[in-house]
C-alpha cells in the first residue's frame, strides 16, 4: 500500500506555497499556466489531426442539465423573443415597418444562465484564499462590476493546445468511479503508460470518472450539484504543478474528489490550483464520446479547442471543447 501524507492544514498551506506562480510569467500575467502553451507547443498539437474528426466534449446547455439548486445555481433558461408562429399568423413588426416587405420572417431568442452551470471553465477571478486571488491580487477586484483584474476575457485566444485523455474509469476496468473515489498521481502515471501517452508541459487533461456518463444512463443527476463525487486527490497538486500543463478538466462537478480530504475543507484544491497555480480549470465535460473513440483507435491525444466566451469581467464561461484528431 502506497505510504501517503495526511491532508492536513499544514499540508495545505504547504501546497500553496510550493506550487505558486505568482510573479512567474511577470506582474501583469491574468492567464497563469495557459502560459505553457507557446507557438511551438500549438504547431506540434496541429499535427495530430489526421483524420479529420471533430468530438464535442461539451453537455447541451437547457433544462435537462446538471444543475438542482444545491450551490445556487439553476439550468439554463432559454426562452424565444419572436418565433416562426409570430410571423405566421401576421404578428412580426420592425421599427420603419407597418408590414414586414415581401414575405419577410424572423426568429430570435435570449438565454439566461449560471456561466457554470454546465459544461465551464473556472476563471483566475472565482477563488479567493485569504482575500486574495491569483496573482495575489486583493478579492476585492472582484465586485458587483466583475472582475477588475483575472476576468475570463484574458482567455479568449489562448485555449488551444495539445489535449490529452486519461480514461481513468476505463484502465479500472469499471463503468465509473465510485463516489468518493480519488485518483491519486500514480493512478494518471499508470493511466498514461497503459494508455502509451505522455503527459508534456503545455497539454491540456482531460480526466474521465465515468461520473456524468453514468449520470446520464441513470438519467437523473441525483446529487451530482455539490454532492459526493469521484475525483482528483488533493495530493495531486505537485504533479498537476511539477507537470506544467495549461490545464485539467474532468468529468465531474468540481474536479477534485468529494467529501474533500481535508476534514471541514470545501474545494481545497481549487485554492492550490485556481489561487496559487494559476491553473485552468475545467467541469462537467462530457467525455464519453471522445473515451469511446480513444479506446477505439488507441489515440489519446488531439488537438484540443476550447475558448470560453469572451464575457468582460467574468469568472467563468461555458464551454463547448472540441477534440480534433
Amino acid at each position: 500500500m502506497t505510504n501517503r501524507p495526511a491532508v492536513t492544514p499544514a499540508l495545505l498551506e504547504e501546497y500553496c506555497t510550493r506550487c505558486r506562480n505568482w510573479g512567474r510569467w511577470g506582474p501583469e500575467d491574468e492567464i497563469g499556466t495557459l502560459n505553457f502553451i507557446t507557438p511551438d507547443v500549438i504547431t506540434r498539437a496541429a499535427t495530430l489531426v489526421r483524420q479529420g474528426k471533430v468530438i464535442s466534449c461539451a453537455l447541451n446547455f437547457d433544462t435537462n442539465g446538471p444543475q438542482t439548486g444545491a450551490f445556487g445555481r439553476v439550468n439554463p433558461i432559454h426562452s424565444m423573443v419572436a418565433t416562426g408562429t409570430d410571423h405566421a399568423t401576421g404578428r412580426q413588426t420592425l421599427a420603419g415597418f407597418e408590414t414586414l416587405p415581401y414575405g419577410w420572417g424572423f426568429a430570435d431568442d435570449q438565454v439566461t444562465m449560471f456561466l457554470q452551470c454546465g459544461t465551464q471553465w473556472d476563471g483566475l477571478g472565482h477563488i479567493f484564499h485569504h482575500g486574495k486571488m491569483y496573482g495575489g491580487r486583493d478579492a476585492t477586484l472582484v465586485s458587483a462590476s466583475g472582475a477588475a483584474r483575472n476576468g475570463i476575457e484574458h482567455y479568449k485566444n489562448k485555449i488551444v493546445s495539445r489535449g490529452v485523455l486519461l480514461d481513468i474509469a476505463r484502465y479500472k476496468g469499471v463503468d465509473a468511479l465510485r463516489p468518493g473515489e480519488p485518483i491519486y498521481s500514480e493512478d494518471l502515471e499508470s493511466c498514461a503508460g497503459r494508455q502509451r501517452v505522455t503527459v508534456e508541459p503545455g497539454d491540456i487533461v482531460l480526466v474521465r470518472t465515468g461520473d456524468v456518463g453514468r449520470r446520464l444512463r441513470e438519467r437523473s443527476w441525483g446529487t451530482f450539484s455539490a454532492g459526493d463525487a469521484p475525483g482528483l486527490s488533493f495530493l495531486t497538486a505537485p504533479w498537476l504543478y511539477d507537470k506544467r500543463i495549461a490545464g485539467i478538466a474532468s468529468d465531474t462537478w468540481g474536479a477534485e474528489v468529494r467529501p474533500n480530504e481535508l476534514p471541514g475543507s470545501f474545494q481545497p484544491l481549487h485554492l492550490v490550483m485556481v489561487v496559487h497555480m494559476g491553473l485552468l480549470v475545467g467541469e462537467i465535460f462530457h467525455l464519453e464520446a471522445l473515451a469511446d473513440d480513444c479506446a477505439a483507435d488507441g489515440v489519446y491525444e488531439f488537438l484540443f479547442v476550447a475558448p470560453p466566451l469572451p464575457i468582460t469581467r467574468a469568472v467563468g464561461s461555458p464551454i463547448n471543447p472540441q477534440a480534433i484528431k
